[in-house]
């Protein structure tokens, strides 16, 4: 199992920060290709190599917690969003806790979702203007 985790404070206020985290819109994301939505609580995301990535949303408090399932041939797991108001402002706590699949992998996945991690942040950022 490895566990990565992200905090940070935006200056957006929590409703945009909502709505773009949730959005079925990925174009904000830089490291995918596209979302390919199934149903109102199952969705794919394809990397730009083609990869694909399976969301199931178990979780879903608006403007609070976004909980989601997380399954792809080299990880299971789960991700979640945890939002919070402060000074107009939010702050957001993501944190992924994954399985790897195969034993070659193990060593290096917490690095991986580091590197995701401090990704999507920084395109989070990008998307609300920051």
């Amino acid at each position: 199992m490895a566990v990565s985790n992200i905090r940070a404070e935006l200056s957006a206020d929590i409703e945009r920060v909502w709505a773009v985290i949730t959005s079925p819109d990925s174009e904000w994301r830089s490291d995918l290709r596209g979302t390919e939505h199934l149903n109102e609580k199952n969705f794919v995301e394809t990397d730009k190599i083609g990869f694909k990535t399976h969301f199931t949303i178990t979780v879903f408090e608006p403007y609070s917690l976004y909980e989601l399932k997380i399954d792809n041939d080299n990880i299971s797991g789960r991700w979640t969003g945890k939002l919070s108001s402060v000074n107009g402002g939010t702050i957001i706590d993501f944190t992924e806790d994954v399985t790897p699949k195969r034993t070659i992998i193990k060593p290096f996945v917490k690095v991986f979702l580091k590197k995701q991690q401090a990704a999507y942040l920084r395109d989070l950022r990008k998307a609300l203007g920051e």
